[in-house]
């Protein structure tokens, strides 16, 4: 038993497990482990392994839970990945089908941008631009380098490294976009916003913008960042009606993009994020806190210093000036239309060089408005125009209207109105060309013409005159009977060969100024006094070119003008003249160490006031009145329009070398009109005063070209039967007191200027008239 039980022992040893690990570890093989019919068999473990089953099933769970979420992930990335391929299979479709929409990329191009037509003063500074556009293009380089990094500082940082669109930018504006509610940041590149504004419209549709995305990769493709970025800062809209850096920067600034400094370059990038709401026109406060991000963003991205920050941030906020602003547009305006019958279409940039002087121009719509400001009001007067210019007839200032941004209409140049007296140059004149002098006697006397009975503005009459006395105290009655002497063709014919280009009526009221002529014209004829006889063609432009100045496309041809008075006629014209401003009716327009010489000229009920006058070096003139035509408050060419011509000439002449009129002050004998005075001068008082009365004409020749010559040349007023004119031998009465009846000479029903005033009611005792024998006397 004992040898049984020990050899059992030993058959069946039992083999046990280390119970000091855990069973992942090891297990153990006791004797109960057996094998049956070629399977293995495990009986129930002990207790003692029982015991750490559970440790294992929660083992197991955890990794069954851990392997679910690795599974989550996994299909969620799949099926991301499935979504992203059709995703891309979807824009990939839409971008063909829009695409198959545009046109073939091998007949894209970049569309010309439309010609601007730069206009210069006589210095080369810019009077104005004018185009679609409003300014010219200019090279990046030629810039202010403010200009092009703040742009892209604000606008599209990445600029210079994306190939057209950002992908980056796009994800970052869509989370800013999404966090804060509403439209914070655009995701658009500067080659994008390009593409837009050179070939797309602004709707905000998908094909838009599958459009914009393909032409902005053609952009970056076909061009450099450079040529990309020029395009787009000539182009983009600033508002203001400004379009490009160039436009903006004068409209803004009134100085050239190319001297802008940096807070301004800030200002100019800030706008294009809300041209109209951000202009500094409109709000300048918003556009300087836009322009401080800016600089702050520069700042960011390492264009600028600190420094430099606070420096721009410590200027003056701009203030934009008013739209438009300056009697230079009225030049401007001028050139437009005048440029079509010169070159034809514009079809490319140009550049047009004019005869305006700046500093002129300024002078003259500052003298305007001193003069309005001070009185205007008071006597009703809105308006005034100036236009001054040198005895070539080269404008050198123009003044338009009071204020070009009030009101751009050109009363020196469209409108057209009476010049009243102001016309008598021409009267007196065209009587010298037929052979009388400065020393022609006339009586200044109640006078009737048909129906028409002029009166001196004052209502008075002063008796035998010469004609040098009666245009400086512009009497009417004298002017009368000298276009009838002259004739009204004959007064018309020289008016026209002096520049006067409007129709002029050839009737008896032409003496004082009833046909319609502009300003510019009517002192363009004043010139041919002062230039000693020339003719004078009022002209702005000189020359235009092409924006490079390589070709010459118009260049002007006014060094060589006509004669269209004698040298005599020119002086005796200029000392008779100077007699207005020296002791008549032109009394405020005198210049201190200047010889000037000009006439006066008021129309009815004072709706119109002109002064025109020169003197060796301008000829300028000037009207006050109303739009409307409503009458002033008896302002006379003497007034207000003298006072400003005064002060724009005492500006014009400050710092020159006095110079003598043409003549220098003296009368003439005019050898073709009176051979027997020769070359030599008239006898005369001082420079510019009346003529002595001790050499009149013969009134028997003055008669006899009244009625020998001009009585049966023009026609009665129509409808009124023609009478045989009245004279000492039929017991009526003699020229000049009464010159014809019922019309004979044309004046018809035009009703005649303010400087002849109201017919005076006819006395219960008429004066005794002056008669042939009276004149003949002496009496």
């Amino acid at each position: 038993m004992a040898g049984r039980g020990k050899s059992r022992d030993r058959i069946e040893p039992s083999f046990s497990g280390r119970d000091d690990r855990d069973d992942d570890d090891d297990f153990s093989l006791d004797a109960d482990d057996r094998v049956v019919r070629g399977r293995s068999t495990r009986k129930a473990p002990p207790k003692s392994s029982r015991s750490r089953q559970p440790e294992r099933r929660k083992r197991d769970r955890r990794d069954r839970d851990g392997g679910g979420l690795f599974a989550f992930i996994r299909r969620l990335v799949y099926w991301c990945i499935v979504f992203g391929i059709w995703a891309g299979i979807g824009v990939a479709g839409l971008v063909v089908y829009y695409g198959s929409r545009m046109p073939s990329a091998s007949t894209w191009a970049i569309p010309e941008r439309p010609p601007n037509v730069k206009i210069t003063a006589v210095d080369g500074s810019v009077l104005a631009n004018r185009g679609t556009t409003g300014g010219e293009a200019l090279a990046l380089e030629d810039m202010s380098p403010y200009i092009p990094e703040a742009i892209v500082a604000i606008e599209d940082r990445r600029f210079y490294s994306h190939f057209g669109v950002d992908p980056l930018g796009l994800a970052r504006a869509l989370v800013t976009n999404l966090t804060t509610g509403h439209m914070v940041q655009g995701g658009s590149t500067l080659t994008q916003q390009l593409a837009k504004n050179l070939f797309l419209s602004p709707d905000r549709t998908l094909e838009r913008k599958v459009q914009e995305v393909l032409l902005a990769l053609w952009l970056e493709q076909k061009y450099t960042k450079e040529q990309i970025l020029a395009m787009y800062l000539n182009r983009v809209f600033f508002g203001s009606n400004a379009y490009g850096v160039e436009a903006a920067s004068r409209r803004y600034f009134n100085k050239s993009a190319r001297d802008v400094n940096l807070g301004e370059a800030a200002l100019l990038a800030g706008l294009v994020k809300a041209p109209s709401r951000l202009s500094p026109a409109r709000d300048p406060e918003a556009a300087n806190a836009r322009a401080q991000v800016v600089l702050q963003t520069m700042r960011e991205q390492g264009y600028i210093t600190d420094d430099e920050v606070k420096t721009a941030m410590s200027q003056t906020p701009a203030k934009a000036k008013r739209y438009w602003s300056g009697a230079g547009h009225y030049v401007a305006d001028m050139v437009i239309d005048q440029l079509p019958g010169l070159i034809g279409d514009v079809k490319e940039d140009i550049v047009v060089d004019t005869t305006i002087d700046k500093t002129l121009e300024k002078r003259a719509e500052q003298s305007l408005n001193d003069v309005l400001g001070k009185d205007g009001a008071k006597l009703d007067a809105s308006q005034a125009a100036l236009v001054s210019l040198d005895g070539t007839g080269a404008i050198r200032a123009l003044v338009g209207g009071r204020d070009y941004a009030d009101s751009q209409f050109n009363r020196a140049v469209t409108a057209k109105r009476q010049p009243g007296s102001s016309f008598k140059p021409f009267v007196y004149a065209a009587a010298l060309e037929k052979g009388l002098t400065p020393f022609s006697v006339f009586n200044d006397a109640p006078i009737r013409i048909g129906d028409w009975t002029p009166e001196n503005y004052e209502k008075k009459y002063n008796g035998e005159v010469t004609l040098a006395t009666a245009l400086a105290k512009s009497l009417n009655t004298v002017a009368a009977q000298l276009v009838m002497y002259d004739g009204p063709d004959q007064v018309i014919k020289l008016a026209h060969r002096l520049g006067i280009e409007s129709e002029l009526q050839p009737n008896a009221s032409i003496a004082l100024g009833t046909s319609e002529v502009s300003l510019t014209e009517l002192t363009g004829a004043y010139a041919a006094f002062m230039n000693g006889g020339y003719k004078a063609t009022p002209h702005v432009i000189r020359r235009v070119t092409t924006a490079d100045g390589s070709k010459v496309l118009y260049e002007n041809t006014y060094d060589n003008p006509p004669r269209v008075l004698s040298e005599a006629i020119a002086a005796n014209m200029n000392t008779m003249m100077m007699g207005v401003i020296n002791q008549g009716t032109g009394k405020s327009a005198k210049l201190s160490g200047w010889q000037a010489a000009g006439k006066t000229g008021t129309t009815q009920n004072s709706r119109d006031a002109l002064f025109v006058g020169f003197t060796s070096n301008l000829t300028t003139g000037v009207w006050f009145g109303n739009d409307d035509g409503k009458p002033m408050k008896k302002v006379t060419g003497g007034g207000l329009p003298a006072k400003a011509w005064q002060e724009f000439m005492v500006a014009a002449h400050k710092g020159l070398s006095p110079a003598p009129l043409f003549g220098n002050g003296q009368f003439m004998a005019d050898p073709a009109a009176n051979p027997g005075f020769g070359d030599q001068p008239m006898a005369s008082a001082e420079p510019g005063m009346a003529p002595p009365l001790e050499e009149p004409t013969t009134i028997g020749s003055i008669l006899s070209g009244v009625f020998g010559e001009s009585a049966e040349r023009y026609p009665q007023a129509p409808g009124r039967p023609r009478r045989q004119p009245m004279t000492a031998d039929n017991g009526g009465p003699v020229p000049p007191a009464d010159i014809a009846q019922d019309g004979d000479y044309g004046y018809g029903d035009a009703l005649p200027p303010g400087d002849i005033g109201e017919p005076e009611p006819a006395p219960a005792h008429r004066p005794r008239r002056t008669t042939l024998l009276d004149l003949i006397m002496g009496q």
